[in-house]
């Protein structure tokens, strides 16, 4: 009676997960995380995530690949990602594929229109956002440049 409940107990988490991932892709750690709040044991929880990578359902390559692509064409700036991926568990990652130059400007441009300004305030009104958005320095000032 006992190893039936436990293969039922672990048929649910795997399940669990398994419908999780069906809706996206989820970090290791955002599948741990929503697994503990149904109140599956933590072992279990581990031995059904080493399955799922093992069957390839769960990969944190992928999450970060899709997640960076994700955000980025929601006009998020690599400081923002990175920071994002952390808190996701997430450690590993390449940002180098993509052009944050040209993306910082289309945020710029997109949000406030093509017009280069001389006013102070509102340039650093725009500078503010696109800081906000998780784009660094340079990236910045170029997105002000011709």
């Amino acid at each position: 009676m006992m190893m039936e409940t436990q293969r039922s107990s672990s048929s649910a988490c795997y399940d669990a997960a398994m419908r999780m991932l069906f809706r996206r892709e989820h970090s290791q750690l955002e599948l741990r995380q929503k697994l503990q709040q149904k109140d599956f044991d933590n072992t279990l929880i581990a031995d059904e995530i080493d399955l799922l990578i093992e069957q390839d359902y769960q990969s944190d390559v992928r999450f970060a690949e899709d997640f960076i692509s994700m955000r980025y064409n929601q006009g998020k700036g690599p400081i923002k990602i990175s920071a994002e991926l952390k808190v996701r568990g997430i450690e590993h990652f390449d940002l180098s594929v993509f052009d944050w130059f040209a993306l910082a400007q289309n945020v710029r441009v997109k949000k406030y229109g093509e017009k280069l300004l001389s006013d102070y305030k509102e340039i650093a009104k725009q500078k503010r956002f696109l800081q906000s958005r998780g784009f660094d320095f340079d990236q910045i000032n170029q997105a002000f440049k011709n």
